[in-house]
C-alpha cells in the first residue's frame, strides 16, 4: 500500500507541475541542455530554442549561488523563460555525483505568484540521472569554429549517445553549450551572461497542489 500511495502522489505532482508549466510556457517543450557541467557563480547564458514545429522561445540559464550538500559542492542552477503571461523561473540545487548531476532542492515561481519549493524526492525518483558531461561516451567529431548570435567560438563538436549533436566551449558556463541540434529541437547561444543574480522573489512556500491549481485558474 505504501508503494501504491507514493506512486499515486508522484503522478499527481508531475501532472500538476506539467500542467502549470505548459500553461505558462505556451505548450513549448524545452529541449534538454547537453554539454559539460562547468558552474561558475554569477555566470550563465541565454539561448534561442526552436522546436521541430518551428516554435521559438528564449531561455536563460545561470549559476546564482553555491552551497554544500553532504560535504559536496552544490550550485543553484536557475532557468527562466519569458512567455506571454510573464516570466517563469525554476531554480535547482545541483550536486555532482560521480558522472551525473543530482537535484537536491527545487524552487519554482510562476508569473506574479509566490515561489514554491517542490518535493524533488518524489518528482525525480523514477527518472534516470542526468549525465553531466556529453564528452563521456559521446563521439568526438573534432574542433570547429562556429558563429552564433553571441559571436564566434572555437568549439569541440560531439555526437551524444542520444544521437543529438552539440558544440561546446570552456568559455561558456554552466554547460559549455554554444549550439545543439536533434530531431526535435535546436538551441543557439545568443548571449553570454556575467553578474547573474537570483531572480526568485519572496520566501518559498511548501508545494501545495491545490493552491497551484487555483492560481492557474485565476486571471493573469
Amino acid at each position: 500500500m505504501k508503494i501504491s500511495w507514493r506512486h499515486a502522489v508522484t503522478a499527481m505532482l508531475l501532472a500538476v507541475v506539467a500542467t502549470a508549466a505548459s500553461a505558462q510556457m505556451g505548450h513549448f517543450s524545452a529541449p534538454h541542455v547537453s554539454g559539460f557541467w562547468n558552474p561558475v557563480v554569477g555566470e550563465g547564458a541565454e539561448y534561442e530554442m526552436q522546436s521541430a514545429n518551428g516554435d521559438k522561445t528564449d531561455m536563460q540559464i545561470a549559476v546564482v549561488g553555491k552551497e554544500s550538500v553532504d560535504g559536496k559542492d552544490a550550485y543553484w542552477y536557475e532557468t527562466s523563460f519569458n512567455r506571454g503571461s510573464g516570466q517563469m523561473i525554476m531554480k535547482q540545487l545541483m550536486v555532482l555525483n560521480g558522472p551525473d548531476t543530482q537535484i537536491s532542492r527545487m524552487i519554482m515561481q510562476m508569473p506574479g505568484r509566490p515561489p514554491m519549493e517542490m518535493p524533488t524526492q518524489m518528482m525525480h525518483q523514477d527518472r534516470a540521472p542526468q549525465t553531466a558531461d556529453v564528452r563521456t561516451g559521446g563521439e568526438d567529431l573534432g574542433s570547429e569554429t562556429i558563429t552564433v548570435p553571441a559571436g564566434t567560438f572555437t568549439c569541440q563538436h560531439y555526437r551524444a549517445k542520444s544521437g543529438g549533436e552539440v558544440w561546446v566551449s570552456q568559455k561558456v558556463s554552466p554547460y559549455g553549450l554554444v549550439k545543439s541540434k536533434s530531431n526535435d529541437s535546436s538551441m543557439e547561444l545568443i548571449k553570454v551572461i556575467s553578474g547573474a543574480k537570483d531572480q526568485i522573489t519572496g520566501t518559498p512556500q511548501p508545494f501545495n497542489p491545490q493552491m497551484m491549481m487555483q492560481q492557474q485558474q485565476q486571471p493573469q
